[in-house]
Order: structure tokens, then sequence, then C-alpha cells
């Protein structure tokens, strides 16, 4: 801890405190994380003051809670906003120690019912666990929307009741949207009927949204601007790094945000010239590894990512420092580059650079069932929605126009 303060006797206090033994361990994670060292003696200085502030309430580390946590915020004079979080940061990595005992709250009927059906899914319907986590939140909006206190009482439930949380759904959201909602209000009222929690069949009365087959176009960025992103990106910096590698993984190899956020270092195979690509279910899946993308993952790794723990490929840029948690942050990574390279584009999301890989095949004569094998559809039927996009094959069979009118 010596190597945070100027003054040598301030470690020796932090040290003496109430949470003192634990002090130290604190310094050492939150530097792991990547954090500045003005933050870490903000963050330690908090935690000295929370310890003495519980000493004079005669409160013990192995008793304390979430609630003391706020108590001492609300109670503190002058406080900043991030006193709150500094504490949460030593609290949690003590209660995984099993030094802080784990919050034993009393859950709702509603989170009872939900914690159940997760366990219905997982076990009995052995879905993913991204599966199970949208059809819980979609779950749980429609216990609140029905039943707003908490007190759930399915007999109460009603055919009319779940078609208007459906129409409410498809008023707020796409059409490809809204089946997220279908089929997991489906799944929990079949899961209500097997626990026997309703007696009718209300999975029956959940209505369809239209959502025609093929009735989109395919949303991509034409090749000239997809190179215009990939020129956007400052690759002196270790941001610029990071970023262009993961775009090009989007751009080569078509690869979807959630594969991109879960590549691991393990899963590249420098010597074979192959990485691991971890697709829908988690299954693994062996692609050619491009020089020019090799390129730009082992740039990213010899030189800008930070030396963590985590074995993720790529790594926060600000702390924590740890892998990304949710693919929203891959799609953050190409709106921003969208964004520097001065790209207009409907869309902002990873998506579209695997619409634009493709298209691209598609113009250099590609057959669709090689496009399918690229982008490892599961199906053929996924792949045919860009035979919309073959102008070129789809010429011959426009008809002409009546009378040669324009």
């Amino acid at each position: 801890m010596e190597r945070f303060f100027t003054d040598p006797n301030t470690p020796e206090r932090f040290r003496s405190g109430p949470l003192g033994s634990h002090i130290d361990q604190l310094a050492h994670d939150l530097f792991g994380l990547g954090y500045t060292r003005k933050t870490i003696r903000y963050h330690l200085r908090v935690v000295d003051h929370f310890g003495r502030w519980l000493k004079g309430r005669r409160r013990v580390i192995e008793d304390i809670t979430d609630q003391d946590v706020r108590r001492y915020v609300d109670q503190r004079g002058c406080v900043r906003n991030g006193d709150a979080s500094a504490l949460m940061r030593i609290v949690g990595p003590l209660r995984e120690r099993g030094i802080v005992k784990r919050p034993t709250g009393v859950l709702t009927p509603a989170q009872k019912v939900i914690e159940d059906f997760s366990c219905y899914l997982q076990q009995e319907r052995a879905l993913a666990p991204s599966t199970i986590i949208y059809y819980r939140r979609h779950a749980s909006a429609f216990l609140r929307a029905r039943f707003a206190d908490d007190q759930v009482d399915f007999a109460l439930l009603s055919a009319e009741d779940v078609i208007d949380f459906v129409r409410t759904q498809a008023s707020a959201a796409r059409s490809e949207a809204i089946k997220n909602v279908i089929h997991a209000l489906r799944s929990f009222l079949t899961y209500a009927r097997c626990r026997a929690l309703v007696f009718l069949d209300l999975a029956a009365a959940v209505p369809s949204v239209a959502n025609w087959w093929l009735s989109a176009i395919p949303k991509s960025l034409p090749r000239a601007d997809v190179v215009r992103v990939l020129k956007s990106c400052d690759r002196r910096t270790a941001l610029g790094q990071r970023d262009y590698a993961i775009l090009l993984l989007l751009a080569r190899l078509g690869l979807r945000a959630s594969e991109v956020g879960l590549l691991a270092l393990d899963d590249v195979d420098w010597e074979g010239g192959r990485i691991t690509v971890h697709g829908k279910g988690g299954n693994p899946c062996e692609l050619p590894l491009p020089a020019d993308v090799g390129e730009a993952i082992a740039t990213y790794v010899r030189k800008g990512r930070p030396q963590v723990a985590t074995r993720s490929v790529f790594v926060r840029a600000a702390a924590p420092l740890r892998g990304f948690l949710h693919p929203r942050s891959v799609g953050t990574v190409v709106k921003r580059a969208l964004a520097r390279a001065g790209v207009k584009s409907a869309r902002k999301g990873a998506h579209q650079l695997r619409h634009a890989l493709a298209c691209q095949m598609l113009r250099h004569g590609a057959s669709l069932v090689e496009i399918g094998q690229v982008l490892r559809h599961e199906s053929p039927h996924t792949t045919a929605i860009y035979a919309k996009v073959d102008f070129a094959s789809l010429q011959p069979l426009a008809q002409p126009w009546p009378g040669r009118a324009k």
C-alpha cells in the first residue's frame, strides 16, 4: 500500500483501523483492476472512515449489510457520489471470501415464482443461460403489469390479461423483438399450468404477431463504408488496437457480437491458424484465422491489452479492467466507429458488418450455401434472405413495365 501514499504514516494508520486486516488486499485488488492511484487512495480513505464509523456503532465486519452502507452514506455530512460504490467494492470480495454474510432478504411472491420458473427452464427445458435471462425478464414484466403490488394471485389471471400485455408490448417494440416476448410468455404460462398455478391453458391465449418471413431486406454497409470504419481506428493507441481487432473479426469472419465478447485467449490457435468461436447455444466451432485478423489480435494482445487476470481477449478500456459482460459492449464499439468515420447508417449495431460480409460474398459470386457455411447458419432458410439483395440475379426476372412507361 506504500506505493499509493507519499506519507509513510498513512498506510499504518489505515492498517490499524477496524478494517485494517483487509485493506492491503483491497488495494491489491483495485490495482489489478486497473484503477488509478488517485482512485485507489480515495477508496482506501472511504473504507477506513467506514470502518471507524462501524466501530463507533459497535458493528463488526462479519455482520455488515448493504443497509449499513446506505445508512453510512446517508448519515455522513459531506458525501461524495462514489462513496457507496467504493464501499461495495470491498463488501463484494469479502462476501466471496466468506468473511461477510450474504444477504438473506425475503423474496416477494413474484420473485419466488420467477426463481422457480428459472429452475424449470434450466432443469426441465435445458435452455441456454442467455435464453433464461430473456424469459425471466419478460415473465417479470408480465407479473408487474398484472400484479403491481407483488401479491401474485394466479386465480385472477385471464386470457384478456395475456392479450392486453402482448398488445402493450407490441406497440413499443419491433416485430422481431415481440417474438421473444411471445415465446417467453407462452413458456411462462406453460410452466404455470405444469405447476398447477393455473388450470386454464392460458398459453393458448397468447396471440401471434404478424411477422412475415423474409419481409425485410438485410441492412448492411457498403464496402467503402466498411473500409472507412476500419480506418477510423487509431492503431497507435491501445483502444484503437482493440477496436480495430474487434471490427476486423466482425467484418472478415462475420462473427456475432456475443461471439466476439466471449472470445478467450485459449480460443486462438496461433500455430494452427485457427480460432474457436462459441456460437448460439454455446456450441464451439473452429474457423480459419486470416492473417490480417490474427495480426490485429496479436498486436492488441502484445501491445495494447492490459495485464489482467481475465482470459477474455478483449478487455474494457476503463477500470474495472475485465472482459465484456454483454454483447452490447461490442455494439458500442461499432457505434462509436461509425460516428468517427462519419458513416450514416440506419442501424448502429454489430450485425450489419455480418450482413456486409454476406452481401460482399454474394457480389463476388458465392452461393447461398457457401454464405450459410461462413455465417454458420443452422438452416438454409436463414441464408435465403440474402437472395433479396442479389440484384444481378434478380434483374432478368423483372417483368417489363406495361407500355414501356417510366
